[in-house]
């Protein structure tokens, strides 16, 4: 053949070539050996470990909370659901078929329904569905295809279950809430983790298809105290998924730590009973839902510990503890007029009225813009002209008292008792003829001293969703609205009524801070945390925020200095301003006096007398109209809807409790 040399022998150059070629494949060979098992042999000795290893985080048990007598109010309890592994089910389709009628007769689950695909344990598909669906993901992986199923059922089950191949009864601790509606606003509820936050839970070793997290409440603002820490173990699986055994070393769950809260279970059933039957009663004189919301709030002056919160209507946290149901939700978030996921009496601003009266009154007479003494003339009304207008009558204003025909002559803690719009008219934004000082105390100074004692700010109480409220002024009138300020402003606001807006728990707060002779408490809400034996590992302590009486200036950077207080009392700048002040003793004891008048003889006195407990209160109408009455048509001007409040502490000489009541559209 051509090619070959004579005697059938292949040229040498040929045979070089081979060589050649051999050796340079020989040396790529080599060379990717080398670099596979040498250099990069670490590398893909991890991705095969982690291709065979699977780490399986065990759920931490979640922390108990408890009210402060040591009664529960959130433990965790057993949820049963039957679970379905879609590799270990029979062969035979038949035998699969009579498994899944037998589960679908135990849970009530329909064997074959179409659904859009959702999160575990939400309801709507079928279980052929459930179990088809993760055979393509995970075959080897239990999946609940009932859940939060009874007891019994599941003590049927775990007894049948060796006649059924591929299903198993899982045990997992959900979250039970004793109290339920009674505290659902103060504890809040559980969720799955949303998408904007699983980067963050990933890292703490969350399962983000399992595990939940704090939505509401102490249960989100106490989230990495209650949760604890996950466990984790080493599972080596096959090339199916199928797991053979354990590996390397087993980190046990940490649990997390409990909470003691300040809240007294049988003080807060009584509170809402008591509000639920003043607005029944409303509701049911009308002959309509006139009164959709309330508030109450008992505080303990003395250490700030809030010993009940109702904020009504609310909802039921049990029902969204095992999942959120989608149509209960839409519901609550469709009550536009009760706003039962809100918390009002944190969440919601409304004009105090009168209850506003006190920060004016401290303020007159810490300014001496008036003496103690010095009687104003209450005719009923008084007309105030249009700057702008002087001569036009039509432009100018009237302002009445709640009484038509006026209190006449009244001095300072009468016009407390009375709660005398007149003569804080008057003192608060000035009157030419009367014997006071120049402008009264004007709108400057009455944000001072309405800051002061707890208006303007968050005051930082341990849960979410707290607001700052409003107190106005010159500049917020021209940036909101375009307009210039007046004189009536002031004395709208002087009342507590225009743009003034609080919580409740700031109208508490301002009576909290006279009872305690200027002393402006932390309001809060836990009192201990214990360790999962109970043992208290932290107690927290009492604070002043700071003290408008004690003749010390608080420098800026200790504002809200409490250990315990959320950053955002320590970080809010506009309370520098409120501590810089000096309030004379003298003026909280005379503004105190003119509250126990309002109970001996006042406009509570036919309604706040106690036997053998003397008190202090303030009376107020919250002359305001917001969406809701609009929507109603109610928005008649002079006929604006009045919301009622009371706020109160006792014993007067020395108060131990403090209390606040709200009722929207609760008239005077």
């Amino acid at each position: 053949m051509r090619g070959i040399a004579e005697g059938g022998r292949i040229p040498p150059a040929r045979l070089w070539l081979t060589y050649v070629v051999m050796a340079v494949m020989f040396l790529v060979f080599v060379s990717q050996l080398f670099r596979l098992q040498i250099l990069q042999g670490s590398t893909y000795l991890g991705y095969a470990t982690e291709n065979r290893i699977t780490d399986v985080h065990i759920p931490a048990p979640r922390g108990v909370i408890y009210d402060r007598n040591g009664s529960i109010l959130v433990r965790n309890v057993p949820a049963f659901n039957i679970m379905v592994t879609p590799a270990l089910l029979p062969n035979s389709q038949a035998e699969i078929d009579a498994i899944f009628k037998r589960l679908s007769e135990l849970s009530g689950v329909p064997v074959n329904r179409e659904g859009p695909k959702a999160a575990r344990c939400v309801a709507g598909r079928g279980i052929k569905q459930l179990v088809d669906e993760r055979a393509s993901i995970a075959p080897y992986e239990a999946w609940p295809v009932a859940c939060n199923i009874d007891e019994t059922v599941a003590r049927t089950l775990g007894e049948q279950q060796v006649d059924m191949p591929g299903v198993s009864v899982e045990a997992e601790p959900v979250r039970d809430y004793v109290t339920g509606a009674l505290t659902s606003d103060i504890i809040g509820y559980l969720g799955p983790i949303p998408a904007s936050l699983q980067q963050k839970y990933e890292k703490l070793n969350f399962v983000i298809d399992r595990d939940k997290i704090g939505y509401a409440g102490i249960e989100a603002t106490f989230q990495d105290i209650l949760a604890g820490s996950n466990g984790l173990k080493h599972v080596e699986e096959d090339v199916a998924g199928q797991p053979l055994r354990e590996v390397g070393d087993l980190t046990q769950p940490t649990p997390g730590n409990s909470l003691k809260l300040t809240i007294d279970t049988r003080l807060q059933a009584v509170a809402a009973s008591a509000l639920q039957n003043r607005m029944d009663f409303l509701n049911r004189t009308t002959g309509e839902i006139r009164t959709p919301m309330g508030v109450v709030i008992v505080l303990n002056p003395q250490t700030g510990e809030i010993l009940a919160m109702v904020s009504l209507p609310t909802y039921e946290n049990n029902r969204l503890a095992r999942f959120i149901p989608l149509d209960y939700y839409q519901q609550l978030v469709a009550d536009d007029r009760g706003k039962p996921l809100i918390n009002h009496a944190i969440s919601l601003t409304f004009a105090p009225g009168s209850t506003f009266k006190l920060s004016t009154a401290i303020g007159v007479l810490n300014e001496n813009v008036i003496s103690p003494t010095t009687k104003i003339m209450d005719p009923g009304k008084i007309t105030i002209k249009n700057a702008y207008f002087p001569n036009d009558p039509g432009q100018a204003r009237d302002f009445v008292c709640w009484k038509p025909e006026g209190h006449g002559m009244i001095d300072f803690v009468h016009a407390i008792a009375f709660s005398c719009n007149i003569y804080f008219y008057k003192v608060g934004g000035g009157f030419d003829g009367d014997p006071i000082a120049p402008g009264g105390l004007g709108i400057d100074r009455i944000g001072e001293y309405a800051r002061a004692i707890g208006y303007g700010s968050p005051l930082g109480i341990e849960l979410p969703g707290e607001v700052a409220g409003l107190i106005p002024d010159k500049n917020w009138k021209r940036i909101q609205l375009g307009e210039s300020w007046s004189t009536g402003d002031t004395y709208n606001t002087a009342t507590g009524q225009g743009f003034v807006g609080a919580t409740p728990l700031q109208v508490l707060e301002s009576a909290v801070t006279l009872a305690n002779g200027g002393k402006v408490m932390w309001p809060h809400l836990v009192q201990e945390v214990l360790d999962g034996e109970g043992n208290v590992i932290k107690r927290v302590q009492p604070c002043v925020l700071w003290n408008i009486a004690d003749g010390i200036l608080t420098p800026p950077d200790q504002i809200g200095g409490c250990i315990d207080a959320p950053q955002t009392i320590k970080d809010n700048a506009a309370r520098t301003k409120a501590v810089d002040m000096n309030v004379d003793p003298k003026v909280i004891d005379l503004t105190r006096q003119g509250m126990h008048l309002v109970v001996t003889e006042g406009t509570a006195s036919q309604y706040a007398q106690l036997d053998n407990i003397s008190s202090a209160g303030k009376t107020g109408t919250g002359e305001f109209c917001d969406a809701l009455a609009n929507s109603r048509g109610l928005c008649i001007p002079g006929q604006w809807p009045s919301h009622a409040w009371y706020v109160a502490f006792a014993p007067y000489e020395n108060p131990e409790v403090a209390a606040v009541a709200f009722v929207y559209n609760g008239t005077e």
